[in-house]
């Protein structure tokens, strides 16, 4: 039986959905912006009546676009708005946060284990977020006959099937692993994924029941494949992906994977972390001195410009 398991870790929580010692599904969170669920009584900043559309001032200090205003909203007053949707990062861009006028109390955002009805865990079992983590971080997934590259774009998400077996072959090959990196990269919103062409109709056809029946319960609508070998899929968008995160957000993804492996040393003595210049501008004090308060030792932190981003590590000293 699938269960989700969550870590609740510094900087970051994780969400796997285990089953049968699979990671078939993920989920991250980076607590402290704005999130999809939460409400609270925001400032309009800016108020356009034509499109009833305007800009909100939350007491975080973050603002959001906010829709579907009432006509006659004043900029400088305070009107209680649900976050529809948290920021999103693209490349060369950055979105704001999207929010509405709602009538509900006021109400901090769920967790994951709240929202997934999870267990918190101290850590996964062996190897499993390190996995999920890997793939989010390289954008691509092997499966047999062929391979995935998922990449971020300002418009969608784009998933390219490539490989030396026959196009019709590859096409059905590639599935599994399609809808296995959807659920376990957390992808959501607009995503083309562009199979080998295929000119013959029944050979589209089979590939579409195929791809039905592998996303059987993973809520989406999805074209048919056309003689391009383009299918279109549209799912709810409530937080960054994986993808997204690990992609347009390197250094900061590389700094929380740092700690959850610092905070996995066993050894005793004082933990040392070391990584690229980069992640470590992006590990603030305070996610130290968390490390140092979970771990119950003395931690520092240096940098090694000849680290990949992904390189860095965490040992103990002892004196």
């Amino acid at each position: 039986m699938a269960e989700w398991l969550i870590e609740e870790g510094i900087g970051e929580h994780r969400a796997l959905l285990v089953e049968d010692g699979d990671a078939i599904a993920a989920k991250l969170d980076w607590p402290g912006g704005l999130a999809a669920g939460l409400v609270a009584d925001a400032k309009l900043l800016h108020y356009e009546p034509a499109r009833c559309r305007g800009t909100a001032l939350f007491p975080g200090g973050e603002e959001a676009l906010v829709a579907r205003l009432p006509a006659g909203s004043r900029e400088g007053a305070t009107m209680r708005l649900e976050v529809t949707r948290p920021a999103m990062a693209e490349r060369g861009r950055f979105k704001r946060a999207q929010a509405r006028p709602c009538g509900a109390e006021p109400r901090p955002v769920a967790s994951l284990a709240v929202a997934l009805g999870g267990k918190v865990v101290r850590a996964f079992p062996a190897g499993l977020w390190e996995e999920v983590w890997a793939q989010a971080w390289s954008g691509e997934a092997t499966f047999p006959g062929g391979n995935l590259t998922i990449s971020p774009t300002p418009a969608l998400t784009a998933i390219d099937v490539d490989g030396a077996l026959a196009p019709a072959q590859l096409a059905r090959a590639a599935v599994p692993a399609i809808a296995s990196v959807l659920r376990r990269l957390d992808l959501g919103g607009s995503i083309a994924i562009d199979f080998p062409a295929l000119p013959d109709k029944a050979e589209r056809r089979a590939v579409d029941a195929q791809l039905a029946a592998a996303l059987d319960g993973w809520p989406h609508e999805r074209t048919a494949m056309n003689g391009f070998g383009l299918v279109h899929i549209v799912a709810r968008l409530e937080r960054p992906s994986l993808l997204h995160r690990l992609a347009l957000h390197r250094a900061a993804a590389a700094a929380r994977m740092l700690l959850r492996r610092a905070g996995q040393v066993a050894d005793p003595g004082t933990l040392l972390l070391t990584a690229h210049p980069a992640v470590v501008a992006q590990t603030s004090a305070e996610w130290l001195d968390e490390l140092a308060r979970r771990s119950g030792r003395n931690v520092s932190i240096s940098q090694d410009p000849g680290l990949a981003l992904d390189g860095g590590f965490a040992q103990a000293l002892t004196a």
